[in-house]
């Protein structure tokens, strides 16, 4: 069956808006009103404030310095390889100012995966952090982008490394007269006009790029605004879950999807100040949490592990100011979500379900309960649509499991220029997302298991096939299979089951000393290549052969679960 939202039916999207207009200037039934005086962004480190006026001129101006240093227009592709920076979103909306399209890319990349990026999406700009200039410098050169056309974020050290900052760039805008004119969009026209190139490992293979419309984010944060009911006065002023004024933090990377959409738009979108945290440390975070009076915490699982078990917390008095967290990217066990409501008994706390194809949220926990059911994603979003599909092909009932296939006005378009992968992924609307669920009588949905190869680490996406194919480049390597192994902090770390070579496994035969050495330089090798989440944090097993079935598709579901017997020996053995 189709299971529908049980939420009203969504009010008018906006389908003539960029993201920036829709942020900074629209008008909606579901929009708050605003508070006089409340900032948009606080700079953590300093605590500068920056209204919207302010980010309103930056953005101008930045788009103004892009076109008549560069000639950014229709459809050029600007590349974001920072950690979060006030300007970040300054350099978003002023590229959507100009008709372009933002990438953001995780900023430990090395410079093979930020190269990969750089060409598949055929960047003509690269803005950086300073402390990623190396690896921007390097794929910049390789990718054919001239040195001009490589831009730092950090204005105090641009000069000191003969590099033009954005301020640099902001300040030209401000003093050179120029004559574009902000991209405006059609009706109907946001439905296709792209803003991000988000990357992820859809089901399958390789980080590919996915196409996303003005419209999707725009989109999901109206469906997450009704389901809030921002702009309500549905309960106590004490009670609502969102006020304008209150005051998020900004811990997760803008180039996420979460980050950007739900942590950065939505949030401005609600009336609220968002502290903008260079790059997350825990102990960090809660000292930020007290000094700005942090009130919304937007988390990932491994982030919750932090909260719940660190010893600083009771250090800080965080449960003064804490009002509400959310946790996306990856399931929340009982047992945490349990230690949660312990330590900040008054809050509200819940879980979301989405993912970069379908354009961030697809559920989240009712608005109706301050706690969501522990393990439980919530219930769908207002305008989205669900099928739960049995391996039959047929579709299930309720609380029966299947693959969860979603249909949402948020949803992606295509993954850029891989036709096969979006046949498989985005069917007529509708987006399978290679999870296995089930879906109660009172629509709740539970996540059970992953279908799809993709590992999440950290929240993170992880391809096997592409540290397989890393892995394969090992002199040592003969065969391997790479899974994910169950991690109390990261969800799951990468695993990689290693046929030797004919060379290699003879050392071992000789001296079997050997076998420690050798996997030391296989993990090293794949930490040399890959950014550290794609670590094999789970270790490297040897075996004598790699599990297929008669059509040569790995059988990573058996390997899958001679992994956690591994884990399992080892905590026996642990305890020993």
């Amino acid at each position: 069956m189709e299971i529908h939202s049980l939420k009203p039916i969504l009010p008018y999207i906006p389908d003539d808006q960029t993201v920036g207009q829709f942020v900074f200037d629209a008008v909606h039934p579901t929009r708050p009103n605003a508070r006089e005086g409340t900032p948009w962004l606080i700079e953590d480190g300093t605590g500068r404030l920056i209204s919207k006026q302010e980010l309103r001129e930056r953005t101008t101006a930045l788009a103004s310095a892009l076109r008549y240093r560069f000639g950014i227009g229709e459809d050029d592709v600007v590349l974001l390889f920072s950690r979060n920076h006030v300007d970040y979103p300054v350099a978003i909306w002023a590229v959507h100012q100009l008709g372009g399209i933002i990438s953001g890319a995780n900023p430990d990349f090395s410079t093979s995966e930020l190269l990969y990026q750089l060409q598949a999406t055929k960047a003509t700009v690269l803005i950086a952090g300073v402390d990623g200039l190396p690896a921007a410098e390097a794929a910049a050169k390789e990718h054919g982008l001239s040195s001009d056309r490589l831009l730092v974020f950090n204005a105090a050290d641009s000069s000191k490394i003969g590099k033009v900052s954005v301020e640099d760039m902001v300040q030209l805008g401000r003093t050179h007269a120029s004559s574009f004119q902000e991209r405006k969009l059609k009706p109907g026209e946001g439905k296709t006009k792209l803003a991000f190139l988000s990357f992820s490992s859809g089901t399958t293979g390789r980080p590919k790029a996915v196409a996303i419309p003005h419209y999707a984010p725009i989109a999901n944060i109206v469906q997450i605004a009704v389901h809030n009911r921002v702009h309500e006065n549905y309960c106590a002023w004490e009670e609502r879950r969102y006020r304008p004024g209150d005051v998020a933090i900004g811990v997760l990377p803008l180039y996420h999807i979460y980050g950007l959409v739900i942590n950065l738009h939505y949030v401005l979108y609600c009336g609220m100040s968002l502290v903008i945290v260079s790059k997350f440390n825990f102990v960090g975070m809660l000292k930020s949490i007290v000094r700005h009076r942090v009130s919304h915490l937007f988390l990932v699982p491994p982030m919750i592990v932090l909260l719940c078990k660190h010893p600083a917390v009771k250090n800080h008095r965080i449960q003064d100011h804490i009002r509400m967290i959310m946790c996306g990217a990856a399931p929340l066990s009982y047992e945490l979500n349990q230690q949660l409501f312990e330590l900040l008994p008054n809050a509200h706390i819940g879980q979301a379900y989405g993912m970069t194809e379908t354009c961030t949220a697809t559920t989240m926990w009712r608005i109706e309960r301050k706690r969501g059911i522990s393990g439980s994603s919530g219930i769908l979003l207002p305008g989205t649509i669900a099928r739960v599909v049995k391996t039959d092909g047929t579709l299930a009932g309720y609380d029966e499991p299947g693959e969860l296939i979603a249909y949402s006005p948020s949803n992606a378009l295509s993954y850029l220029n891989n036709a096969e992968a979006t046949r498989e992924t985005f069917i007529d609307g509708w987006v399978r997302t290679g999870d296995e669920a089930k879906i109660g009588k009172d629509g709740e949905v539970w996540i059970l298991d992953r279908l799809k190869e993709i590992m999440k680490v950290k929240g993170f996406q992880v391809a096997p096939a592409e540290l397989e194919g890393c892995l394969l480049e090992h002199p040592d390597v003969n065969n391997t299979c790479v899974v994910g192994v169950p991690d109390e902090y990261s969800g799951e770390v990468p695993m990689a089951f290693v046929v030797l070579s004919p060379g290699a496994a003879k050392r071992v035969a000789q001296d079997p000393a050997q076998a420690t050495e050798i996997k030391k330089l296989i993990m090293k090798h794949v930490a040399d290549n890959k950014v550290a989440y794609k670590h094999l944090a789970g270790g490297v097993e040897f075996v004598d052969v790699i599990p297929v079935s008669p059509s040569g598709k790995l059988l990573r579901r058996v390997l899958r679960e001679r992994a956690k017997e591994l884990k399992r020996e080892q905590q026996v053995k642990s305890k020993l």
